[in-house]
């Protein structure tokens, strides 16, 4: 089936004993065995889990890889991937990416023994330079990037990866399956945030990892049930539900950030503007090729931090909040609220300043949406 039509029965066709059609949720934390030696495939929850299970094969099979896996966050699944490396491993990173995963690393995986470079992944030859430091064995992509929404050519990287034998891990929680497939470019392991877009409504926490391979899937599998960072069978049967309507939803948000980015790329006090959909966007032609469309998140910078303070201060349809990818629109201050975490200095290096809004637009009417803008810039 294609993707809409796989999204469509999320989680269909799963129990053939009842013949329901929204998968049950299995809240127990064990399984009676048959009889000594004997197992049903499911002995404890954290392990494997029926509706855990089902979710896990659906984020698979849309992605193209052999094996999901879903955990209690995105951070819970990034931490899982990082894992994979063991100490004096260094990894090759996106350099504006989600503060969350930046503070990760930083704070976490170098008391593990990694080490991390940052570069514009979006500059194939500044990729490329990176990769021959020595000790390279994984590069992490965002894509597009969080918050300036920076398009990476997955192919091109997939080859560099490939002539270097690393391990290639791309973050596609801005667009989702539904949209991109990155381990269809190259990829190794795809990450998601399903708290956002896969989830949709702002009502759960979760993460996933597609793993390309099935060696790859075990590897993770192991680390998985090892660490214990499993996603419950309620948030899975929730996120099952959430998948269904996914790609009409991604269809709105879309629709909505193509009317607000047309807005703002024509308003006086827009000094810089983000979204990737532009034909003017520096990635747009590169996402263009990779994806089905571009997607519902935009950034842009105004005159100074009063104006931005105006405006978190002052919007009525737009909620000020630090989420993403659900049915309502988010205003978030990066620099202050996701990406705090970050030194000044680099901050100041990849771009992220105190004049930077970002827009997670949702699925209101888009006049409403561009009113309450053009309401709080004029």
């Amino acid at each position: 089936m294609k993707t809409d039509s796989m999204l469509a029965q999320a989680g269909s066709r799963q129990d053939p004993r009842t013949g329901a059609i929204a998968m049950p949720i299995h809240p127990s934390a064990a399984f009676q065995h048959p009889a000594l030696g004997q197992s049903t495939g499911f002995d404890y929850s954290r392990t494997s889990n029926p509706t855990r299970l089902v979710l896990e094969r659906t984020i698979a099979a849309l992605d193209g890889g052999s094996r999901g896996l879903a955990f209690a966050s995105g951070l819970a699944a990034v931490d899982a991937a990082l894992r994979l490396f063991s100490p004096g491993d260094a990894l090759l990173i996106t350099e504006d990416l989600y503060g969350g995963t930046f503070r990760l690393c930083e704070n976490f995986g170098r008391s593990r023994g990694l080490d991390f470079h940052y570069v514009d992944t979006a500059d194939l030859k500044a990729v490329s330079a990176a990769l021959d430091r020595p000790g390279i064995k994984g590069l992490f992509v965002e894509m597009p990037t969080n918050p300036l929404l920076k398009v990476a050519d997955l192919a091109a990287l997939a080859s560099l990866a490939r002539k270097r034998r690393i391990l290639y891990l791309v973050d596609n929680t801005f667009l989702t399956p539904a949209l991109c497939r990155p381990l269809e470019f190259g990829a190794d392991v795809t990450v998601y945030s399903a708290t956002k877009y896969l989830g949709g409504h702002n009502d759960l926490i979760a993460g996933l990892l597609v793993a390309k391979n099935p060696e790859l899937g075990e590897r993770l599998a192991f680390i998985q049930n090892a660490a214990g960072a499993i996603l419950g069978p309620f948030e899975s049967w929730l996120l099952l539900r959430s998948l269904k309507t996914l790609h009409l939803r991604l269809k709105r948000h879309e629709e909505n950030a193509r009317a607000i980015a047309a807005f703002l790329a024509g308003h006086p006090k827009i000094s810089r503007l983000h979204y990737p959909g532009l034909p003017s966007d520096p990635g747009h032609a590169t996402l263009g090729k990779q994806a089905r469309g571009y997607g519902g998140m935009l950034s842009f910078e105004v005159a100074s931090r009063a104006v931005v303070e105006h405006i978190l201060a002052s919007v009525r349809v737009f909620l000020f909040a630090e989420s993403l990818g659900a049915t309502e629109s988010l205003v978030t201050f990066p620099l202050v609220q996701t990406h705090a975490d970050m030194p000044a200095d680099v901050q100041q290096r990849i771009g992220l300043t105190e004049r930077l809004v970002r827009l997670s637009v949702g699925l209101e009417d888009p006049e409403d949406l561009i009113g309450d803008l053009a309401g709080v810039l004029d």
